[in-house]
């Protein structure tokens, strides 16, 4: 049986279009985790591309690694190896080669996360930086089934120790909204809670949604 490949599916462009959000997401990060031009980034699970592409622009390295070869079609401008990162036992890259490695809304998708994170380990240079962000699920835990590639979710708690079961250290997990608002004035984080509670579940305005729906940030260090 054919099945569609899963960018053109979860990201079609009539159900999730082209927003700001990306550019936002990705100089919040650059500016709050203190990232310099020439450093260099690997992006696994890259996706559409859109995040990595950013992260150029603002002056790193970037790599991405994707399962699908439409990401590499989507984004001819950037490198982006394709394999399946759970099927192979190391990534393509030597040992310490990499300042970053940043996913969002990718660890979820992962039978073996575990796995993963040993990579980020072995591909980070000393005082690396891993930085992720995943679905928070005891805010989610009502709709994360509805991806059906989503296969393990992820609590502060859950999070924080398989990072240090993985070696890591300077483990920082927290909640956020991906409301850019909240990151500015976080009183605002207030007035979601409180408008959480009349949002619909699978609401299709995304400023709603994301009043109840929380992610997990997390960074670390090799």
């Amino acid at each position: 049986m054919n099945m569609k490949d899963y960018l053109d599916v979860v990201y079609d462009k009539e159900k999730k279009p082209l927003s700001s959000y990306p550019e936002k997401l990705i100089s919040h990060l650059f500016n709050v985790c203190k990232m310099r031009k020439g450093q260099s980034l690997l992006e696994p699970g890259t996706g559409m591309g859109e995040h990595l592409r950013i992260f150029k622009e603002l002056g790193l390295k970037v790599t991405g690694l994707d399962i699908s070869p439409k990401a590499k079609t989507n984004s001819p401008d950037l490198h982006i190896d394709i394999l399946n990162a759970e099927n192979v036992e190391h990534w393509p890259y030597p040992d310490n080669s990499f300042d970053i490695v940043y996913s969002k809304s990718f660890i979820e998708h992962l039978s073996q996360p575990e796995k993963y994170f040993a990579e980020a380990y072995r591909v980070l240079k000393p005082e690396g930086l891993l930085l992720t962000l995943t679905p928070d699920w005891e805010s989610q835990f009502k709709k994360f089934y509805d991806d059906p590639t989503h296969i393990r979710p992820f609590t502060i708690v859950s999070l924080r120790d398989i990072q240090a079961m993985s070696g890591f250290k300077n483990i920082n997990v927290k909640k956020i909204r991906q409301l850019p608002l909240t990151w500015k004035y976080p009183i605002i984080n207030a007035v979601c809670f409180l408008l959480a509670i009349f949002v619909p579940l699978r609401s299709n305005k995304k400023i709603l949604r994301w009043s109840r729906e929380l992610m997990l940030l997390s960074t670390s260090k090799k």
